[in-house]
């Protein structure tokens, strides 16, 4: 692949991939603790909603990025390590408390093999343009 045609691809799959946390951050958001089984709280409702909002500005932030990808592996690189942060988070609960619904799966493996995959992926752009330079 030439290195436009993998730039072109490696954004179109940030781009279809941010529509994870996007999509996600956004139906939280709006639906807060109802969007899931059980009682909800004031207080259980705040911090989904929270939480959801952090989940939608990461998705954003990624996006962002789509212009000149080889430009930005800071910002990558720190947001995987959110990402992964979080999903290492949701891991444990999946071990201490079961394994949750199968949306929360897919989150769980974008969260800690797709999102490092790309990570590397951009690394990857990046040195190709600096070698270019």
């Amino acid at each position: 692949m030439t290195p436009h045609a993998e730039r072109w691809a490696f954004r179109a799959v940030v781009g279809l991939a941010g529509l994870v946390p996007v999509g996600g951050g956004l139906y939280g958001v709006l639906s807060g603790a109802a969007a899931f089984d059980g009682a909800s709280s004031a207080a259980l409702d705040s911090h989904v909603r929270y939480l959801s909002g952090l989940l939608l500005a990461i998705g954003v932030a990624f996006w962002t990025t789509l212009g000149r990808p080889e430009r930005y592996g800071r910002r990558y690189c720190l947001l995987t390590a959110i990402v992964v942060a979080g999903g290492l988070a949701r891991l444990y609960g999946a071990v201490v408390d079961g394994a949750p619904p199968p949306p929360m799966l897919f989150g769980l493996a974008m969260e800690l093999v797709v999102t490092p995959a790309v990570c590397w992926w951009q690394t990857r752009i990046a040195c190709s343009a600096a070698q270019v330079r």
